[in-house]
């Protein structure tokens, strides 16, 4: 619009046009009509003005339309501004978040490290005052930790161990690498005994260790000599109290074959004394006295059998196990009872109903028989005694049954007796107080410590009591048909 306005402006101010123009505004006689003129100029200023107010409305609207643009484009530059600051100012934040936990968590690493560096010497601590032996070793055989109680047996430093293939460091140890590769590819727990001069004992526990690549093994030595030296008193203690037990049962059991031999030998001096003359008399007396040297000779070798179960006892186990039927036994220490065994009271064995309930087709059992018929004939003792307490007893009975389950034969020994109390059932198998505590009289007929020791000791069973008034007293052993070797 600029340009042809000017162009406009151009074409009037020209020469020529403005030559031809100038004919136009004069009369006939040549003169210049200025009225004319002045119209014509008047108008051509009308149009230009028009023009020029055309030109700046159309430009004003174009200054409009580029000012919106621009507001808009000014208003887009300040939300991408106000954006861009936003996002830097999230992205400050979380920088300065980040250098916030990155802190707290250089802190906590820093905490970490320190209390891993305070375990690791805890521990290294522990290992280090534990009484035991502790030795590890790498799955190639080199030790990998030897603690000072490993310097303290073998002494050799830890420094001159670490590293190096145990055997060659400490040959004299008693640990083979067939026992240690076992524990490493079976990843099981192994423990065996080792003696050492015949004083020192010593468990050795070989544990398998694994990690993430490696494999190895922890070697643990357990010095227990003073355990055992306690276990073989404790044993011994018991031993000798269980002997006080044995030599009161015993000396009952003596007592009677003593006194039928006594009597046996009176009557044959009342024999002597009465002798006739009479051939008669003579066959008769020598007829006695063969009887009494039998019922004499048949006592004496019962006394000579209970010497001999008391002295094998005190000296020691020589002979072996052997394979019986254990309702044999059962039936030997009942004809020993009726043998044996005198009550004080009115109440005799014969008169005691025994009743047997034995499964058949029972198996043999690996046992020391004279322990185990020893040990019946103590129970049916004192199921005698409980029996004589109670004064008012019709029937007095013994029942005894033998049955096997799965791997074991029990053999239950009841009677209708007196009741035990729940103190007497506890202590029952322990020890008679009369050697540990002399001023303590117990009655030993009433402890059955020698039995227990017989069947958990030599047997390896169980043995245990259960007494009320409505069931009665029973006796519970439980011997394992392999566990005996």
């Amino acid at each position: 619009m600029m340009k042809n306005f000017l162009a406009l402006v151009l074409i009037i101010v020209s020469g020529a046009v403005h030559a031809g123009i100038s004919d136009l505004f004069k009369d006939e006689n040549g003169s210049t009509n200025w009225q004319h003129l002045a119209n014509w100029t008047s108008g051509s200023l009308i149009i230009i003005l028009a023009i020029v107010i055309i030109s700046l409305i159309v430009a004003h609207r174009h200054l409009r339309k580029s000012n919106r643009q621009l507001q808009n484009i000014r208003d887009q530059l300040e939300d991408r501004v106000i954006e861009r600051t936003a996002n830097l100012d999230r992205a400050n934040q979380n920088l300065t978040d980040s250098n916030q936990l990155l802190g707290v968590e250089v802190k906590q690493h820093l905490e970490t490290g320190l209390r891993l560096r305070s375990s690791e010497s805890y521990i290294n601590n522990i290992l280090a005052s534990m009484p035991l032996v502790l030795v590890s070793l790498d799955d190639k055989g080199l030790v990998t930790h030897w603690n000072p109680k490993a310097e303290e047996l073998s002494g050799i430093a830890a420094t001159s161990a670490i590293g190096k293939n145990l055997w060659s460091v400490y040959p004299e140890i008693v640990l083979t690498w067939e026992q240690v590769t076992k524990v490493i590819d079976e990843g099981e727990t192994y423990t065996y005994p080792h003696r050492q001069r015949g004083i020192h004992f010593y468990d050795v526990t070989l544990f398998p260790l694994r990690g993430d690549e490696k494999q190895g093994v922890v070697i643990l030595v357990n010095d227990v000599s003073k355990q055992k030296q306690a276990e073989n008193m404790l044993v011994h203690n018991e031993k000798i109290a269980s002997m006080t037990e044995l030599a009161s049962a015993m000396a009952h059991d003596i007592n009677t074959p003593l006194q039928g031999m006594l009597l046996d030998l009176q009557s044959f001096q009342q024999l002597l004394s009465k002798q006739a003359d009479s051939e008669v008399v003579g066959q008769q007396a020598v007829k006695m006295l063969k009887n009494l040297l039998s019922d004499a000779s048949k006592r004496a070798e019962t006394v000579a059998s209970i010497v001999k179960n008391l002295l094998s006892f005190s000296r020691g186990r020589h002979e072996q196990q052997q394979l019986q039927q254990i309702t044999v036994l059962l039936d030997n220490a009942i004809m020993l009872a009726t043998d044996m065994l005198v009550l004080p009271g009115a109440l005799q064995f014969n008169k005691i109903a025994i009743v047997k309930n034995y499964q058949p087709n029972l198996p043999l059992l690996n046992c020391y028989p004279i322990e185990l018929q020893q040990v019946f004939l103590n129970i049916i003792r004192h199921a005698c005694y409980a029996l004589e307490e109670v004064s008012d007893l019709q029937s007095p009975q013994i029942s005894i049954s033998v049955s096997l389950e799965v791997d074991s034969l029990w053999v239950t020994l009841a009677h209708n007796g007196a009741v035990l109390s729940d103190e007497e059932q506890t202590t029952i198998f322990e020890p008679s107080l009369s050697v540990i505590l002399p001023q303590r009289d117990v009655d030993s007929q009433k402890r059955l410590s020698f039995s227990n020791f017989i069947i958990t000791d030599q047997h390896q069973g169980q043995m245990a009591v259960t007494s009320d008034a409505k069931q009665g007293t029973k006796f519970h052993i439980q011997l394992m048909l392999d566990s005996v070797s």
